[in-house]
């Protein structure tokens, strides 16, 4: 058997934007450069609306570019929005061959508490000898201490950035332009959903802010969340073992919690238990894996068929020929449409596209049973559509010229109410049922914000289908409009007011990387059924109980984490604990102190009346009590290092953490020894001089392979282990003249090292006294281990 033994003692497409130092070393400092600052005023007032962005155009010359021999270089300072910013560069790129650049708040360190700053901005390298060429980048960041910079790390190739034919260049001096546009932001940290606006926030589990957009959408729709409820489940079952379980869960957190609430048990119930887990999926994965398993869930339940209820419909995949009588159909069933932004200015236009004729003829004619190759007609109707249209937009595609997927930010509208029966019925089969009206009104969009490499979801939704619109980003939950939620969602090109109006300022434009992604319809004529009461009645009774238990283990925890610092966790490990342990969880060390019983005590009690409580706990008279304090070995492995002293008995719990606890936490570890007399009662522990060591004793039987704790000993510094070799077999079940070799145990890692100790050494003299650590005493057939501490 090995023992274990102790020694002694997120790119933009093809530009990758990151804050900056996450790459920088702190070492790297800005060197004095020789620059021009023309800055135009900014308007500074705080008082300035949410809305109003406040802008800023900045000019930094820097002359005597090639001879900076600094790794970055900052800019002076100019102040938009009422605050202090700044460009940074790398000349010769933040280890890349571009020029990397980015706008930073400048004094980050001294932010008031919350600080956060929406910002849209644009870096240009100004091209000296054609302005036509100038380069210029724009985007938007979340400013806040934590994420104080943000740019562009390839900005521009560096061998364009240095060729003087190029005009970025010209005697020696470069050009930069920073233009801002600042927006306040409502402080994050003591902003308050429920209280503002009565919802609350889903947590992010780092990767799954696509996930809590869709499901804030589904919950709020109250006939879905009402399904939810009426799926059958039991207090058996195990949240993160069962999905109906863990989404009733959720729902009736979101629906009756204060704050916002997490989505690990949902998570885990999808068998997602990694980070990896969450980035292999999107909003319309996610969407079909959910309602797939939720379908198979409520087969033969009061709820079966709920799904298909809500988002099912059909479309005919049609061939139709030309010259001849023959035309062949295929239904399908779909329960969201892949609509295509790229070439369609709205949702309209990318009906027309789904429903485009395609004509089979020439090289492509269609093979038709018994009439052989014919012009054709092919193309998709519907013969109908669902009570809850979900529409994905094709936002993202692969651009083969460029050989990688790329985000498209074209603007897209879409209206908040849609005719699908409109021009006659265009988009219906002949066979349609024509009675059904398909009139929707927009009920959520879900809004992606980023690159295709990277960038955060969040949802726009009408709780109610009221005038009154939501946003739910994560954990915060806001009051928008009508304008907020739709038109700012089309994406395309926003232009900024101009600075000075009358001078001739080219236009301030931004492509819009937050745009609408994915769009949820109601039709008008379901509303009343789907947007139903939802109350008490329709949650199952072991739910109610179950979750009410837990949001009152919750508040305990809080309760006790608030009142964390007026106590010290003690943490008592005994020979009961060793016996339990050793060869079942533990090998090289004597305890796991996270499984040894844990009290917590007010740090302002008198040890001894601690004692106190432990002799009520275990039955052991204060005076039969002596604790001892662990030490941590430097291979990590913990021994009783000391008793305590009289006078450290007399000190506080909380004093006594201080002085024996080097790392300052909140736990204090000790081991209890209690000696037992002959009628096995606890007896007053014997006198301790300096010469005496404690030995632990581990039995380890090499043909079972069994490894167990048989008891302690103390030893004399000066005695030899020969003189407890009778005691050893005694305490091990054998006979009393066994022949038994003792071992050392040094390390575990990175390989097992033990070391034969001689017996006729004194423990003094012995490898053993020399480095506190244990050693193991070993016949052909039987061994025993043993850790010795002084």
């Amino acid at each position: 058997m090995t023992m274990m033994t102790p020694s002694p003692l997120e790119q933009e497409e093809d530009e990758e934007m990151l804050v900056a130092h996450q790459e920088l070393s702190a070492a790297d400092s800005a060197q004095p450069m020789e620059v021009v600052v023309q800055t135009e005023p900014a308007n500074t007032a705080e008082s300035q609306a949410p809305e109003d962005p406040q802008t800023s155009r900045f000019t930094w010359t820097i002359e005597n570019f090639t001879r900076l021999s600094g790794k970055k270089h900052y800019s002076d300072m100019f102040v938009v929005g009422g605050f202090k910013w700044r460009v940074l560069i790398f000349p010769k790129g933040n280890n890349v061959d571009h020029l990397s650049m980015y706008l930073d708040v400048a004094d980050s360190g001294n932010l008031p508490y919350g600080w956060s700053r929406y910002a849209q901005f644009s870096l240009a390298i100004v091209n000296q000898i054609h302005q036509k060429y100038t380069a210029r980048k724009d985007t938007q960041h979340q400013f806040n201490a934590r994420e104080s910079d943000w740019g562009f790390t390839s900005f521009m190739p560096l061998s364009e950035l240095y060729d003087p034919s190029r005009g970025y260049l010209v005697n020696d001096t470069v050009v930069v332009e920073a233009e801002v546009a600042v927006r306040k932001m409502v402080d994050y940290w003591t902003y308050d959903s429920k209280k503002e606006t009565g919802y609350v926030g889903l947590k992010n589990q780092g990767a799954t802010c696509y996930m809590n957009s869709l499901l804030q959408t589904l919950y709020h729709m109250p006939y879905f969340r009402k399904a939810v409820y009426h799926m059958p489940t039991t207090e058996n079952d195990m949240p993160s073992g069962s999905i109906p379980l863990a989404l009733q869960s959720l729902f009736y957190k979101l629906q009756y919690s204060d704050n916002s609430v997490a989505t690990k048990e949902l998570t885990k119930s999808f068998g997602w238990d990694t980070y990896d887990s969450f980035m292999q999926h999107d909003v319309q994965e996610l969407n079909r894996v959910l309602c797939e398993k939720l379908e198979d869930k409520m087969k033969g339940t009061v709820v079966e068929g709920t799904i298909e209820q809500l988002f099912e419909g059909h479309h005919i995949n049609y061939i139709e020929c030309i010259n001849v009588d023959y035309k062949s159909n295929r239904k399908e069933s779909f329960y969201d449409l892949q609509l295509d932004v790229k070439g369609c200015r709205d949702v309209y236009a990318s009906f027309d596209k789904y429903v485009e004729v395609e004509r089979l003829e020439g090289d492509n004619k269609y093979q038709a049973e018994q009439h052989g190759l014919q012009d054709a007609r092919k193309g998709v109707l519907f013969l109908d559509f669902p009570t809850v249209l979900q529409l994905q937009l094709k936002r993202f595609e692969y651009d083969y010229m460029r050989d990688t997927m790329v985000k498209i930010n074209d603007r897209y509208e879409f209206p908040l109410q849609l005719d699908l029966d409109k021009d006659d019925g265009k988009y219906l089969t002949p066979d349609a049922d024509r009675s059904i009206r398909n009139l929707y009104t927009l009920h959520s969009v879900l809004v992606h914000s980023g690159g295709v490499h990277g960038g955060h979801y969040y949802a726009f939704i009408r709780p109610t289908l009221s005038d009154q619109w939501y946003k739910f980003d994560d954990e915060r939950v806001t009051k928008e409009d009508t304008k907020k939620a739709l038109e700012e969602q089309y994406g395309g090109e926003e232009e900024l007011p101009q600075v000075n109006p009358g001078f001739n300022n080219t236009p301030f434009k931004f492509t819009k990387y937050s745009n609408a992604y994915m769009l949820v319809y109601i039709r008008e004529s379901d509303k009343e059924k789907i947007m139903c009461n939802v109350d008490e009645k329709d949650i199952a009774e072991h739910l109610r109980i179950r979750l009410k238990k837990e949001q009152e283990e919750k508040e305990h925890k809080k309760k006790e984490k608030a009142e964390a610092h007026l106590y010290t966790i003690i943490k008592v490990a005994r020979d009961e604990d060793l016996k339990e342990q050793i060869g079942k969880n533990i090998y090289f060390d004597l305890v796991d102190h996270e499984k040894v019983r844990n009290f917590r005590i007010q740090k302002q009690l008198p040890f001894n009346s601690f004692k106190e409580e432990v002799a009520k706990e275990y039955g052991i008279p204060v005076q039969s009590q002596r604790f001892w304090l662990w030490a941590k070995r430097q291979n990590h492995t913990y021994r009783p290092n000391r008793p305590l002293a009289p006078h450290e008995e007399a000190q506080s719990v909380g004093q006594l953490r201080e002085v024996s606890n080097k790392a300052h936490n909140a736990e204090l570890k000790l081991f209890l020894e209690v000696e037992l007399g002959l009628d096995l009662r606890p007896i007053r522990p014997p006198e301790k001089s300096k010469e005496d060591i404690l030995l632990f004793f581990k039995l380890y039987n090499p043909e079972k392979e069994e490894l167990r704790f048989v008891g302690r000993l103390f030893v004399k510094a000066l005695g030899k282990p020969s003189d407890i070799l009778t005691k050893l077999n005694e305490m091990a079940g054998f006979s009393p003249n066994e022949e038994i070799e003792l071992y050392e145990e040094i390390k575990f890692e990175p390989n097992v090292m033990c070391e034969h100790i001689d017996k006729k050494l004194s423990f003094r003299s012995s490898q053993v006294w020399e480095k506190n650590t244990h050693f193991q005493m070993q016949t052909s057939f039987r061994s025993v281990v043993i850790k010795d501490i002084h």
